[in-house]
């Protein structure tokens, strides 16, 4: 088998992999939503493709993987890689599990860091409002996780938040502010988690996207105040997002200060830029993202390096869209027990519950969600449906 093309069509706000082959298999990955300029970056990978088997996946890989970089460059190749799996498994007829060493569980855990609605403040009782509304949601999720800090609004809402510069109207998804917190500003934030711990008792854990933007002595203080709270964990307080360094001895000094868990890794690409962050047990928590990371390969070797260290997984991917929900799904099957749950994602726009063939009517029951069956990465987009959606220039993505 070998690689006659490979396509890429913004559909909606998602850039959408399609390779094709000469034996009429062809291969679906997706980028985050939030990456829409990522498409002429997957295409400059078409000519070193093409003639390529695809069913040798590391193969290929090698010859790309090292054109990557942190998110957000790392996505055109994680999502390469991921429509290379799609075709491997089709190709076997069994899904993309069963090439990645089989599953260890029929069901995978997810918790909630998508399904939202616009919270009506930033203040105590808002947030309150806003975890209680995501209780009572049908998908029963076990844990939710809250954007706080510089990973909210409330840097802009709350007066004199903190010190620092504060961007206005950056322009993209992922600007950093950055500085040391006012003490009213840190009094506000522990209001908010007492008003939210309030409501979600030990029935729904909670964790925090913090950042990044902390500096050291606030994300100790804060960290430490936290504690009696219980709460998952403390995500990208010092890096994170689309920082393209990691900095594992300032998170070692955070993790060591406190009993909270602290996480991080959406934006790391690749396992060697994991190796420090979990050799020297910098944090509790990993959370890289296969759309990002360079892959589901790439996510399970980083899981199984970090198992060995006794730290947990709880993958990313709030905004990769369903065909990147069935990437997540193969992969978390296959992972160890340092797997906690990984971050779901939904539809990106309502009609795309309508474009994807293979998922079931209610996706998410308790928390959990069954692995797809089908061959490849399990799900396949309605070429039809999806034609209205195609730019003039995409028109023959589908043929």
């Amino acid at each position: 088998m070998k690689i006659t093309d490979l396509r890429c069509a913004v559909i909606g706000r998602h850039p959408i992999v399609r390779i094709v082959t000469d034996e009429g298999l062809y291969g679906l990955g997706e980028v985050e939503f939030t990456k829409t300029y990522l498409k002429p970056w997957v295409l400059h990978f078409r000519e070193a493709l093409i003639g390529e088997d695809p069913t040798d996946v590391e193969s290929v890989m090698l010859k790309i993987r090292q054109r990557g970089s942190f998110k957000p460059y790392g996505a055109a190749v994680s999502a390469i890689e991921h429509a290379l799996w799609d075709i491997a498994g089709k190709a076997a007829g069994v899904p993309a599990y069963k090439l990645l060493g089989g599953k260890v569980r029929d069901k995978v855990r997810v918790y909630n860091g998508s399904i939202r609605r616009k919270r009506t403040g930033d203040r105590p009782e808002d947030y309150a409002a806003d975890v209680k509304w995501m209780m009572e949601q049908p998908q029963n999720f076990f844990m939710v996780k809250q954007g706080i800090s510089f990973h909210s609004n409330m840097k802009d809402t709350f007066e004199d938040f903190h010190y620092g510069v504060t961007q206005k109207k950056a322009g993209y998804h992922g600007a950093m502010d950055q500085g040391m917190i006012s003490e009213r500003g840190f009094n506000h934030m522990l209001d908010c988690v007492i008003a939210m711990k309030e409501v979600l008792g030990d029935k729904v854990s909670l964790a925090l996207d913090c950042g990044p933007g902390w500096m050291l002595p606030d994300a100790i203080k804060f960290a430490r105040a936290v504690e009696k709270y219980n709460l998952m964990w403390l995500e990208d307080m010092l890096t994170g997002d689309y920082v393209p360094w990691v900095n594992p001895q300032a998170y070692r000094e955070l993790t060591t200060s406190t009993s909270t868990p602290i996480h991080t890794g959406e934006q790391i690409y690749l396992r060697h830029n994991f190796k420090e962050l979990i050799e020297t047990q910098a944090v509790r928590v990993i959370g890289p993202d296969p759309a990002d990371v360079g892959g589901i390969a790439e996510l399970k070797w980083v899981a199984e390096h970090a198992y060995m260290h006794s730290i947990l997984m709880a993958p990313h991917g709030t905004a990769n869209g369903l065909l990147g929900l069935g990437a997540l799904i193969n992969v978390c099957a296959t992972l160890p027990a340092n797997f906690i749950a990984f971050e779901y994602p939904s539809a990106s726009d309502p009609w795309w519950e309508d474009l994807i063939i293979g998922l079931p009517p209610q996706i998410v029951k308790d928390s959990m969600v069954d692995l797809l069956e089908a061959p490849g990465l399990g799900l396949d987009i309605d070429a039809e449906g999806a034609r209205k959606y195609l730019r003039d220039e995409d028109a023959d993505f589908f043929e």
